[in-house]
C-alpha cells in the first residue's frame, strides 16, 4: 500500500494497488449457478468502481475449477472434495503471490468454499512475514461443519472449519500449517442459522460469534468496534470473507442459501466502511451471489457497491 490518497468522488484514505482474481466454484454448493459470480461482479463494474476511487487494479481473471458435469461427486459426505481442494490450491497461489507483490487480493467467488484457498494464500504470506493475521467472517451461517457433521455433504458449510484445522484432509492439505488462521483472531458476523455440529464447534473452539441478536441489541456500530479490535490486535492486519447471504434476502435475493432477518443496506454498508477506516484490510473475497437467482443483477451491484465501501467510498 502506498501513502498516495485516493482520489475521485467519494474515495478517501491510501491508495491500494488491487488484484482482482476470479474463482467460478460451484462444486461446494447445492444450487447450480454461483460459477457465475465473477462475471457478475465483472458485469457491475467492479474495476471501475474500485478505479474511480484512485486505486490501481488490475484483473487475473479466473482459476481453473473443473466443471461438474464430468465429474463424480465422490464421498457424499464431503462432495467433489478432490477437485476443490485442486481450485482451491490455484487460487493460493494466486493470493499469495499478490500479497507478496503488495496488491490487495480482491477474490471473487463462487460459493464459500473458495476460503480454503484464499486462507492458505494469507497463512503462506503471514509466514514469510514471521507474522498473524485475523479473519473477519460476514455469513448467515458457521460455514464451520466437517464431513462427520455436515447435513449435506456440501462444502461450501465447511471451509471455516478447515481454516481452523478441522475437517477433510484433502481441504486441510492445501495449506501450510493447521489452523491457518488462530481462533482468537477469529470473529463471526451476522449469523443466524447454524447446524448442530456447528453450534458445537464453536462451542468446543470458542470462536467469537456476533449473531444478528447481537446486531439488533448493541448496534452495527459498536459490534464492529469489538470485532475489528478482535483481529486487528497483534497482527499484520485482517481479511474479509464476505458471504452475500450476510444480507436480508429483501436486498440480496441472488443468494443459494437465503434466511430472512440479515443485515440492512445501511448496516452492512457501515461495517465496510468501518473495515475501510480501520486502515488493517489486507485482502476481501465476496462469495455466493448466484445470477441464476437474481433480479436483474441486484446483488452483484450491491456486492460491488459495498467493495467500494470497503476500499474507501464516502458520500463524503
Amino acid at each position: 500500500m502506498t501513502a498516495e490518497s485516493a482520489s475521485g468522488a467519494g474515495g478517501k484514505g491510501p491508495a491500494r494497488r488491487a488484484r482482482i482474481i476470479g474463482c467460478p466454484m460451484d462444486l461446494g454448493a447445492g444450487r447450480r449457478g454461483v460459477d457465475m459470480g465473477p462475471s457478475a461482479l465483472r458485469i457491475a463494474r467492479l474495476q471501475e468502481g474500485l478505479q474511480g476511487l484512485g486505486h490501481q487494479v488490475t484483473d487475473a481473471g479466473n482459476v481453473d475449477v473443473p466443471g461438474r458435469e464430468v465429474r463424480s461427486m465422490g464421498d457424499s459426505h464431503a462432495r467433489f472434495v478432490d477437485e476443490i481442494a485442486t481450485a482451491c490450491s490455484a487460487l493460493r497461489d494466486e493470493v499469495h503471490d499478490a500479497l507478496t507483490h503488495g496488491q490487495t487480493p480482491v477474490v471473487l467467488g463462487g460459493d464459500h468454499s473458495i476460503a480454503v484457498g484464499t486462507m492458505a494464500g494469507l497463512n503462506r504470506w503471514a509466514a514469510s512475514q514471521a507474522g498473524d493475521f485475523g479473519l473477519l467472517w460476514f455469513d448467515a451461517h458457521g460455514d464451520i461443519n466437517t464431513p462427520e457433521s455436515s447435513p449435506s455433504g456440501n462444502v461450501h458449510g465447511m471451509p471455516l472449519a478447515v481454516c481452523l484445522g478441522k475437517g477433510a484432509d484433502e481441504l486441510l492439505a492445501v495449506g501450510d500449517a493447521r489452523p491457518m488462521v488462530a481462533v482468537d483472531k477469529c470473529v463471526l458476523v451476522g449469523i443466524r442459522e447454524l447446524d448442530d455440529g456447528e453450534r458445537a464447534m464453536i462451542r468446543d473452539t470458542g470462536l467469537k460469534v456476533f449473531t444478528m441478536r447481537n446486531i439488533d441489541e448493541r448496534g452495527m456500530f459498536s459490534v464492529m468496534e469489538e470485532a475489528i479490535d478482535l483481529v486487528s490486535g497483534g497482527t499484520l492486519g485482517f481479511h474479509v470473507s464476505f458471504d452475500m447471504d450476510f444480507m436480508d434476502p429483501d436486498h440480496a435475493p441472488g443468494v443459494g442459501t437465503r434466511v430472512r432477518g440479515g443485515a440492512t443496506f445501511r448496516e452492512a454498508h457501515l461495517a465496510m466502511e468501518m473495515v475501510s477506516s480501520s486502515g488493517g484490510m489486507v485482502s476481501i473475497e465476496l462469495t455466493e451471489v448466484n445470477p441464476v437467482l437474481d433480479h436483474r443483477n441486484e446483488t452483484a451491484n450491491l456486492a460491488v457497491d459495498l467493495l467500494a465501501s470497503a476500499f474507501g467510498k464516502t458520500i463524503r
